[in-house]
């Protein structure tokens, strides 16, 4: 019984936040359980800015759209300008292949990018991440002078290998096999991030 009492507070909360997002959007907070990096006070925001959308995370989140599904061949894209660094390194970029999000059940994958130059290609399950690949590459902008920093991510899925592109440079290839790519498309944040993300779309 108390495992469907956490479930439900989880869907109410993501649905609360719902009605301050941009029309279909959704937002799920993941909020740190880890004393040791905890987040910072006040609420996730998600707004529409220009033509695209404005993230202020206190806490981690998914910005996501039910209807938004993409399915067999497709490209992802998504332009994000980190309006200024973290105290440590923390990731946002591409959520794709998701399932369940507003739910206990969530399944996704995420391709992100962070301040210090490195990429990352995750898997969530439940609660549960799993790490696919990592690595630092130049392709990836770092916050200049002015403490922002722009980088173009795709995640390119064809027949049988799924490119991950910033900046137009692929920075890894996976097996179509190896992630799940039919789902549920959109975005993530990590906290104590502010970020703006343009572009953000899939094309055949």
């Amino acid at each position: 019984m108390r495992h469907f009492y956490v479930a439900t507070l989880a869907v109410a909360a993501c649905l609360s936040l719902a009605a301050q997002s941009p029309k279909g959007w959704k937002v799920r907070v993941d909020e740190s359980k880890d004393a040791s990096d905890p987040d910072a006070a006040g609420p996730v925001k998600f707004v529409t800015m220009g033509t695209g959308f404005h993230a202020t995370n206190p806490q981690a989140a998914v910005y996501f759209n039910p209807a938004n599904t993409a399915s067999g061949a497709y490209t992802l894209k998504g332009t994000f300008v980190l309006q200024k660094p973290s105290g440590h390194t923390n990731y946002y970029g591409l959520v794709f292949g998701g399932s369940g999000l507003e739910g206990a059940s969530q399944k996704y994958a995420y391709f992100m990018v962070a301040q210090n130059g490195s990429w990352m290609i995750k898997t969530r399950d439940g609660e549960g991440t799993g790490n696919v690949a990592r690595a630092v590459n130049d392709a990836v902008k770092k916050p200049d002078a002015s403490g922002k920093s722009t980088n173009a991510l795709e995640v390119r899925v064809g027949a049988d290998k799924i490119d991950f592109v910033v900046n137009g440079t692929v920075v890894n290839s996976q097996p179509k096999s190896a992630l799940k790519t039919d789902g549920i498309w959109g975005a993530r944040v990590n906290h104590l991030l502010e970020v703006h993300i343009a572009d953000l779309g899939v094309s055949k």
